[in-house]
């Protein structure tokens, strides 16, 4: 679990990816968030399914967004619009993004 957090890490330094989202348990936030501070990385916690957390980290601007965004609620409890915007942040494909984004809405694309 670590190992992937450390290649996470990564690819954020050398510019792969603006924002990461790392899901792991909860046991380990204490030591991920180490690491990401250790590295002077900004980051955001967000409580997941029972016993885990997802760690939204990078640019101090992706991760504000992404505070906003996800403002006490749980992945599941966003909005459409909200799922949409941070699935393309996080550099999700932009096409199933939208064809997962008219899923949800109910709208059949044209």
């Amino acid at each position: 679990m670590m190992k992937v957090l450390i290649h996470h890490i990564y690819e954020f330094q050398k510019g792969l990816r603006s924002l990461v989202m790392h899901t792991l348990p909860s046991r380990l936030t204490e030591e991920a968030t180490a690491k990401l501070r250790h590295y002077g990385i900004d980051y955001h916690l967000q409580p997941c399914v029972q016993a885990k957390v997802n760690i939204y980290f990078g640019a101090s601007a992706c991760v504000a967004v992404v505070r906003q965004i996800t403002s006490g609620k749980k992945l599941g409890e966003m909005t459409h619009e909200e799922d949409f915007v941070l699935g393309s942040m996080l550099g999700y494909d932009i096409q199933k993004q939208c064809e997962r984004y008219l899923k949800r809405t109910g709208v059949a694309p044209a």
